[in-house]
């Protein structure tokens, strides 16, 4: 692999790691999935990432097609994605985010006492938001439009896939893992995700307008 494959694929890497979170989103599949046998625990685990893949990989491919026809320059929405990005860290911080993911959770699981079936949630909330949330979308979307030549979007899209293996991974083993972490280790990895970010998002912001302003 070439430095710039290499480079790209570990800075694309390390920004969807923080964003998808699939450390934080263990404990809400673990618990969405708690009443159903091992085979629908590993069904949802499978269907939900594999839907998480294609919609960012849809918008990564297809983002810029769209801003051009809504005529939004890439500059503008590099601005709006580290003002976004940087909402979503101070959720991470303060553990908004988490709480959100749990309402959603305990939503699904009122519905599924309500019927007394195991409901689908691979799509919602699983695959979206939880996975491919606005955020991973809006970053794939930059980081593919960013680069020119198909090495560095190679390296995009890998680091995306690479993301969504750990989180097949961790959900095939979110049972154990939670049990190990307890709810205070889990927060805690949440908000230092957080806080890097916060940062990353910063620097979006700034790019974003020194590129619309030509400074």
């Amino acid at each position: 692999m070439s430095g710039e494959f290499i480079a790209i694929f570990t800075a694309s890497f390390v920004t969807f790691f923080v964003l998808i979170d699939a450390v934080g989103v263990a404990p809400i599949f673990a618990s969405l999935t708690a009443r159903g046998p091992a085979s629908y625990r590993r069904s949802m685990a499978i269907r939900s990432v594999l839907i998480g893949t294609l919609i960012i990989f849809g918008f990564a491919f297809f983002g810029a097609w769209l801003l051009d026809k809504l005529h939004i320059t890439i500059d503008a929405f590099r601005a709006a994605g580290g003002v976004l990005l940087f909402l979503i860290a101070l959720d991470m911080v303060f553990e908004k985010r988490t709480e959100r993911r749990e309402s959603r959770a305990e939503g699904v699981l009122a519905e599924e006492e309500e019927s007394g079936e195991l409901e689908d949630v691979s799509v919602f909330p699983l695959g979206i938001p939880m996975l491919a949330g606005p955020g991973s979308i809006a970053t794939a979307m930059l980081y593919m439009s960013e680069h020119a030549s198909w090495v560095a979007k190679s390296a995009v899209l890998s680091a995306v896939a690479a993301n969504m293996v750990i989180c097949l991974v961790i959900f095939l083993a979110a049972g154990p893992i939670v049990k190990a972490m307890g709810d205070s280790v889990a927060g805690a990895i949440t908000r230092i995700f957080g806080v890097i970010l916060a940062a990353l998002s910063i620097q979006l912001l700034i790019d974003g307008i020194k590129g619309a302003f030509g400074l």
